[in-house]
C-alpha cells in the first residue's frame, strides 16, 4: 500500500468513518493528465466515475466513509455526511468540491461475502486525494482534517502527477481461460416460467430476471485500462469503478442514468426495451422499427416511465415527460424516455435515489412483489449489479448511474452481470438471447 496517502480513519459508533474534525479542501489546477495511472499501484480505496458528459472523477485514500445496513440505509447515510460535511472549507473551484463516492446493494438485507467482500449494504468514501476533469480544466484536491497535512498532500500529489504521462496505454486484455454461467438454459426457462404463472395470476406485471456469468481470466484484469477500452467503444456511457480497502473491484460501464440533481432540477431517464445493432444503418433501422412496433417491447417501457413519473411526483412542483427516442451503443439499442422535475423544496439527492430505487428497468411491477420475485427465483447474490452507483457533495447535489452491464474483479476472475425484464407475452429463448447480448460490453474487453 502506498503510505504517502494515509487514511486518517476513525470509527465511529454508527458503522462509518467519520472525520476527526471538520474537513478541509484544498486544490490546484492541473495540466492535463492519466487518470488511469492515478489509480494504479495501489491497495488502498480507488474510485473513478465518468458521465457521457464529459464530466471525469478519480480519488484515492479516505478522508471520511459513510456505511449502513437494513431499510433506513439512506438516512443513516445521510445523517452521517451531514456531518462530515457540516464544517467544511473548501478553496478551490465549485468543479473540484469534495464529493462523496459509493452506491448500495439491490437489497437492503445484503450482507458481504465473495465476491462482495467488503461492499456494505451502503457504502461511500470521500477520498484524501481527488482529481477533477472538466470541459473548464483538471484540478488536483486534498481533503483532511488538518489544513497542514492537506497543503501538504496537495505539494506531494502534484509533484508526483505532474511526472506522470498525460496519456497512458490500454494495456493488453487478461484473456479468458474458462467461463461459469450460475443459470443454464434450462434452468432459465424454469425461472422464466414461474414469473410469468405470478404475472398470469394477478400478482406481478413485470419482473426483471438476472443472470451471472463467472469469468476464470489468463492473466491479471487491468480495470482503469479495461474502463479506457470502455469509453473508446462506448463513448455515450458512463463508466465507473469503485474498489475497498478489502475485496474486489466493481466496475462497469452502464448506459442508463438514475437520477442527476443540482439544486430544485433533476433529471433522469427511462431505458428498457433491447435490440441488437444491424450490421449497417439499414438493419438498425429494421431493429428499431421491430422494437417500436412491438407490443410487448413498448408495455416493458411503458411500465418504466409511469413508474418513475409517479416516483418523482410527491418530490416534484413539475414533472415534464419527453418523447421515446433511441439510445444506440456499440452492440445494442434501446428505447429511452428522458424524464425531468423541478423539486418543490429542498431534498437530498439519496432521497431521489432511494425513492427511484430499484426502477422496473431493474426490478418489476408492482415493486415489492417483483423484489420478492427476484429473491424466491434468482441463483446467485445480486450484490451492487443493477444498483445505484455515483457521489453526492456537501449540498446534497449528485449524479447516480444503474450499475448494469457491470461486473467485479476478485481473485482472477470477473463476474459480470446482465438481466432482462419478463412481462406476460415474454419467451425464455428471445429473453436468453438478450441477456447473452448484454455481457458483450465487457466481456469482449477481457477476451
Amino acid at each position: 500500500m502506498d503510505r504517502s496517502l494515509g487514511d486518517g480513519r476513525l470509527t465511529g459508533e454508527t458503522g462509518a468513518v467519520d472525520a476527526a474534525g471538520d474537513l478541509v479542501s484544498r486544490s490546484r489546477e492541473l495540466e492535463d493528465v492519466s487518470f488511469s495511472a492515478i489509480l494504479d499501484g495501489s491497495a488502498e480505496s480507488r474510485v473513478q466515475w465518468a458521465t457521457p458528459g464529459g464530466l471525469e472523477l478519480v480519488g484515492r485514500g479516505v478522508a471520511a466513509r459513510f456505511t449502513a445496513d437494513g431499510p433506513d440505509r439512506f438516512d443513516r447515510v445521510r445523517t452521517q455526511a451531514s456531518r462530515a460535511f457540516d464544517g467544511l472549507v473548501h478553496d478551490g473551484p465549485e468543479a473540484a468540491r469534495p464529493r462523496a463516492f459509493g452506491g448500495v446493494s439491490f437489497h437492503d438485507g445484503h450482507e458481504p461475502a465473495p465476491p462482495w467482500t467488503g461492499f456494505d449494504a451502503a457504502s461511500f468514501v470521500v477520498p484524501q486525494v481527488l482529481v477533477t476533469r472538466t470541459d473548464d480544466g483538471t484540478w488536483l484536491t486534498a481533503v483532511g482534517n488538518r489544513s497542514d497535512d492537506v497543503d501538504d498532500r496537495l505539494e506531494r500529489w502534484h509533484e508526483r502527477l505532474t511526472a506522470l504521462p498525460a496519456m497512458r496505454p490500454s494495456g493488453s486484455t487478461p484473456g479468458v481461460a474458462a467461463t461459469r454461467r450460475t443459470t443454464s438454459p434450462a434452468a432459465w426457462t424454469s425461472q422464466v416460467e414461474a414469473v410469468l404463472e405470478r404475472i398470469t395470476d394477478g400478482r406481478l406485471t413485470k419482473a426483471v430476471l438476472a443472470q451471472a456469468l463467472s469469468v476464470t481470466l489468463e492473466g491479471p484484469v487491468d480495470v482503469p485500462a479495461t474502463l479506457e477500452r470502455l469509453r473508446r467503444r462506448y463513448p455515450n456511457c458512463y463508466r465507473f469503478l469503485v474498489s475497498h480497502d478489502i475485496g474486489g473491484t466493481f466496475f462497469g460501464a452502464p448506459p442508463e442514468g438514475l437520477v442527476s440533481k443540482r439544486g430544485q432540477r433533476v433529471e433522469t431517464e427511462a431505458l428498457a426495451g433491447s435490440v441488437p445493432r444491424g450490421e449497417t444503418p439499414a438493419e438498425d433501422e429494421e431493429h428499431v422499427d421491430r422494437m417500436r412496433a412491438d407490443e410487448k417491447f413498448q408495455h416493458e417501457h411503458g411500465l418504466v416511465v409511469d413508474a418513475i413519473r409517479k416516483q418523482l411526483a410527491p418530490f416534484a412542483r413539475d414533472l415534464t415527460v419527453s418523447d421515446q427516442t433511441i439510445r444506440r451503443l456499440a452492440t445494442i439499442q434501446h428505447l429511452q424516455t428522458p424524464i425531468e422535475a423541478t423539486l418543490s423544496g429542498d431534498r437530498h439527492v439519496l432521497e431521489i435515489v432511494e425513492a427511484l430505487h430499484p426502477t422496473p428497468a431493474v426490478g418489476g411491477v408492482p415493486p415489492d412483489v417483483a423484489w420478492e420475485t427476484i429473491r424466491d427465483t434468482e441463483t446467485f447474490e445480486r450484490g451492487w449489479y443493477a444498483s445505484p452507483v455515483g457521489w453526492f457533495d456537501a449540498d446534497g447535489d449528485g449524479e447516480f448511474a444503474v450499475a448494469i452491464r457491470s461486473g467485479i474483479a476478485a481473485d482472477g476472475t470477473v463476474t459480470l452481470f446482465a438481466g432482462n425484464g419478463i412481462v406476460g407475452d415474454s419467451d425464455p429463448e428471445e429473453e436468453w438471447d438478450e441477456v447473452q447480448l448484454k455481457y458483450r460490453p465487457i466481456l469482449d474487453e477481457l477476451q
